[in-house]
């Protein structure tokens, strides 16, 4: 393993770079490499430069370099967005897109009584190890970049997540996720070991282990005070320690527990990170454990434009809605497309406060107020909201407003879990 990391660690750009240059010697004579970095959305990964930095060394070697973002069921990254993401070096046709649908291979199947297991018998179906079909073209070296940070599927994000998810096909993707709601959300949030965790690490263990894949992983943390980010973390290997390792340095500083908990929480989402709900609730998931009950969840959004990333699950979200997990277990039963898009409904489930406090979303001009209110969530406009709950002025944490309104503020809420002590399993 190679690694720099403490809590109080800044990792500079010389020092990144050294690290990264040091993995790829390590990994000996190569003569084509994938790159799977996240897109966008995961814009404060630090994946972007690592990419940029890796396809410029190995580059200079001969080595022939491809890069496919791991999308998973997320839109295809835009010109500008890839720019953005990786700047301004690498030629834009060695960058290709995931297509969970279509392009994925299946190398096996787990079978129901392993999920049985895992789920405590809620569930029992056979789940696909499907991932992109480019993993299996006599790649030397497969680097997974990413980083580490609470997570509402499956405890914490990356590792073998960004191979079978975000490289990955649509049974593992739908199935995981309803395996992760059935468990219940509150028990996996920051959680190192998870039911989802275990599926993912033995598809990987059992069906990839022909792949020769090498993980970066970073741990991020925001100094809200200045809004700088600061890499507090840096791992690299092949074994399960990295990911573990960057875990206890994740849930050391992305992870902020409450002596008490906040009636109101207002929560701004970047508009370069966050136009649908699909990744806006993260303002729900990663807050649904420090909200009081009979509380409100305000969501200022001024960039959404969609519910869901992918055409059927935006069309299964205006269907159906946030209503619930009773709700939507019953769906599931009753409709057959629903059924065949477990992802969808597990989405449904985790965007729901289950009636325990309320949640307003506040878009821009990308969609109306009935929209919104036509997805089960309440609704106000973006400018009325921003003016009282201004994003450029509010200081993250508690405030108090010249009313006397106390709230509590999150200015990204990609970048950690929030939860009250008593709700936290340690």
């Amino acid at each position: 393993m190679i690694s720099q990391f403490g809590e109080q660690v800044s990792i500079q750009p010389d020092e990144l770079r050294a690290l990264v240059f040091q993995t790829l010697e390590n990994a000996g004579e190569l003569k084509r490499v994938l790159i799977l970095p996240p897109d966008h959305t995961r814009l404060n990964s630090m994946a972007g430069p690592i990419t940029a930095m890796v396809y410029e060394k190995l580059t200079a070697q001969g080595v022939q370099v491809d890069i496919l973002p791991t999308l998973g069921t997320h839109n295809p990254m835009t010109e500008a967005q890839l720019r953005m993401m990786f700047g301004e070096a690498i030629p834009l046709d060695a960058f290709k897109v995931h297509d969970w649908r279509n392009e994925v291979v299946q190398k096996g199947l787990i079978d129901g009584e392993m999920l049985s297991e895992l789920s405590g018998g809620k569930v029992n179906y056979t789940v696909g190890v499907e991932v992109n079909k480019m993993l299996f073209n006599d790649y030397d070296l497969i680097l997974s970049i990413g980083q580490v940070v609470p997570h509402e599927v499956v405890g914490m994000a990356n590792y073998t997540k960004n191979i079978v998810v975000g490289a990955g096909g649509s049974d593992i993707i739908n199935k995981s996720h309803f395996l992760g709601a059935v468990a219940g959300i509150e028990n996996l949030l920051g959680q190192t070991d998870s039911p989802v965790r275990r599926l993912f690490n033995h598809a990987v263990e059992t069906y990839l282990s022909d792949l020769s894949i090498t993980y970066m992983l970073t741990v991020m943390e925001q100094d809200y005070d200045t809004r700088e980010m600061h890499m507090r973390g840096f791992y690299a290997g092949e074994e399960v320690g990295v990911f573990e390792e960057a875990c206890k340095l994740a849930r050391a500083v992305n992870i902020t527990l409450l002596d008490r908990e906040p009636k109101k929480v207002v929560v701004y989402l970047d508009p370069h990170e966050f136009q649908s709900t699909w990744l806006g609730n993260k303002s729900v998931y990663r807050t649904r454990m420090a909200i009081a009950d009979e509380g409100e969840l305000i969501v200022l959004a001024p960039a959404l434009k969609e519910f869901g990333e992918d055409p059927t699950i935006d069309k299964l979200i205006r269907k159906f809605g946030y209503c619930g997990t009773p709700a939507t277990l019953k769906y599931v039963e009753e409709d057959e497309e629903l059924r065949n898009n477990l992802g969808a409904a597990a989405h449904l489930i985790h965007g729901s406060s289950e009636g325990r406090f309320r949640i307003t979303y506040c878009p821009g001009d990308g969609v109306t107020l009935d929209e919104v209110r036509s997805v089960g969530f309440e609704a106000a406009p973006y400018e009325e909201m921003a003016g009282r709950y201004n994003p450029e002025i509010l200081k993250d944490g508690f405030n108090t407003m010249p009313d006397g309104e106390e709230i509590f503020y999150i200015s990204n809420p990609a970048l950690g879990l929030w939860a009250f002590k008593e709700k936290f399993a340690q």
